[in-house]
């Protein structure tokens, strides 16, 4: 096992909520294809002012929103309007290029839950932008309870559509509790810790950490020190190497580029054939940031 550590990033906005980001790091870029873990809360919005994040673009990617408490309100140029609310799958599926923004509603008050993107293999990242919505059935044992929201997991299987074998799901366990639980051994498998600890088995795994471990077990035994919450995400290995940089998704440091250049052009000309903006946002969407000095590398295998 290998435990991967978070590091302290402000999301935006005048009191810049911080987030913690376990993936991508200089060890490990991707599991199956999660290449993208940010993990939040739970925060006092009347201190750190919540989820501010105007329209900005994705390319190449699914997003993965799922929330622990409060609410984020979504909108997006495929002209979906939603609500993500606790134990909800909301999957945006950037393919081609989008653009969506996310805001804490008025309703919250404590905002906790984790953020996450899926790679899209080569065959899929120029599909047509899509959004899912799914609120799993929990299903349950002694001393456990699990909503699985991607793939299939402990007899639960999500219908949303993924482009690569993937799963996700939330497992909560009572102080003491021990769960074997049985998984694909071609996966790459990753365990976050919300709150709480665990034995993974046998080897620790704390509040914020990431465990991550190579394809090979057929089950994990998880072993709660004292009551947790965890996400279990996982994939069979991505095979392909990509470029990521900001919100964009590519194979090419070119290609990411001309991204770029393109969601400016609709910004400053008005006119783009792969970007649009959400309708009736309430603010001004993000600018790109500066390219960097250099060519962008690439991540993966």
């Amino acid at each position: 096992m290998q435990v991967l550590t978070p590091r302290e990033v402000p999301l935006g906005g005048l009191r810049a909520m911080t987030v913690r980001r376990t993936l991508p790091q200089r060890q490990r870029s991707l599991i199956g294809a999660w290449c993208f873990l940010d993990h939040y809360g739970p925060d006092d919005v009347g201190s750190s002012g919540g989820m501010v994040v105007p329209p900005h673009p994705h390319t190449g990617l699914q997003t993965v929103s799922w929330l622990f408490t409060g609410e984020i309100e979504h909108r997006d140029s495929a002209g979906y309007h939603a609500i993500v609310r606790p134990g909800e799958l909301n999957l945006m599926t950037a393919g081609r290029g989008i653009s969506h923004s996310e805001y804490s509603t008025s309703r919250t008050t404590s905002l906790h839950g984790a953020q996450l993107w899926l790679a899209l293999p080569d065959g899929a990242r120029q599909v047509e932008p899509t959004f899912e919505h799914y609120a799993p059935e929990p299903v349950s044992g002694t001393g456990w309870e699990a909503r699985v929201f991607i793939g299939s997991l402990l007899g639960s299987s999500s219908p949303v559509v993924t482009h690569s074998p993937l799963v996700g799901a939330e497992l909560t366990l009572q102080a003491g509790t021990t769960l074997r639980v049985p998984v694909d051994p071609a996966y790459e498998l990753g365990v976050l810790v919300d709150h709480g600890g665990v034995t993974v088995d046998g080897d620790p795994v704390a509040a914020h950490e990431l465990g991550f471990w190579e394809p090979g077990a057929e089950a994990l035994e998880v072993t709660a020190l004292e009551t947790t919450r965890l996400l279990l995400v996982g994939g069979a290995p991505f095979g392909e190497k990509i470029v990521m940089w900001w919100n964009y998704i590519g194979r090419e440091h070119e290609e990411v580029v001309a991204y770029r250049a393109e969601w400016e052009a609709l910004l400053d000309e008005g006119s783009s054939e792969r970007f649009a903006l959400p309708e009736n946002d309430p603010r001004e969407a993000l600018h790109s940031p500066p390219l960097p000095n250099a060519r962008m590398s690439k991540r993966g295998p």
